[in-house]
């Protein structure tokens, strides 16, 4: 398997707040771009992209609270659902559409990709990487389902419910035939792992993964 795209940013250090893939991302969007936040959470990464990259922002959250947090810090967000919703938004409607640790949240990962896909001119993803040596090691000697700082929850009160690993997201980006534009891997400490590293290693060492991707 051929070796990860890097990204063309410096090494970003990561920030005290919990969400280190949000310095990642808000590195890899244009100023100025329309962007479409799916699973925007409180609107932290929109307030991020807003005051950083002046964009032109909008937000998608199931969650009422979190709607009305976006609201409230005067964000323009909806409420609605990644895996029904996003088949209403017209064919390049935006610049970026970011889905930021909430793919293994999905019913159906594959069609909500293909969505972003469809939507945006580029889609930028983060997800918890199952394929961990914490988590390989908790499976393995305890025979437990894991509980990390990105997998927080114990398994009966998770929303994950598509764990996948950094090799398996890039199974699915070749069968959905998008291609990588650029991708990198944090370790624990939030750092972004070397850039020539393997697919192999970043899947041992990497807690987590940010993709930016198009289409073909």
């Amino acid at each position: 398997m051929d070796a990860p795209l890097a990204t063309s940013e410096a090494v970003v250090t990561a920030a005290p707040a919990s969400r280190i893939d949000f310095e990642v991302i808000a590195s890899l969007v244009r100023p100025g771009s329309r962007v479409l936040d799916v699973g925007c959470g409180d609107g932290s990464l929109l307030q991020i992209l807003q005051t950083r990259r002046q964009v032109d922002g909008r937000g998608i959250e199931l969650s009422q609270a979190g709607v009305n947090e976006c609201v409230a810090k005067g964000l323009s967000v909806i409420q609605g659902d990644a895996d029904r919703d996003l088949v209403h938004y017209p064919d390049d409607a935006f610049d970026y559409v970011i889905l930021s640790q909430t793919i293994q949240a999905t019913r159906n990962p594959k069609l909500v990709l293909q969505d972003l896909l469809r939507i945006g001119r580029r889609a930028i993803v983060s997800f918890p990487n199952f394929g961990h040596w914490s988590i390989r090691l908790s499976l393995g000697l305890y025979g437990r389902m894991p509980v990390t700082r990105n997998l927080s929850q114990s398994w009966y009160e998770t929303p994950n419910i598509h764990f996948c690993t950094i090799r398996d997201f890039d199974g699915l980006v070749k069968e959905i035939g998008a291609k990588v534009e650029t991708a990198t891997a944090l370790d624990a400490t939030g750092q972004q792992m070397g850039m020539r590293m393997p697919w192999a290693f970043w899947n041992l060492f990497g807690e987590q993964a940010v993709f930016v991707l198009s289409r073909s």
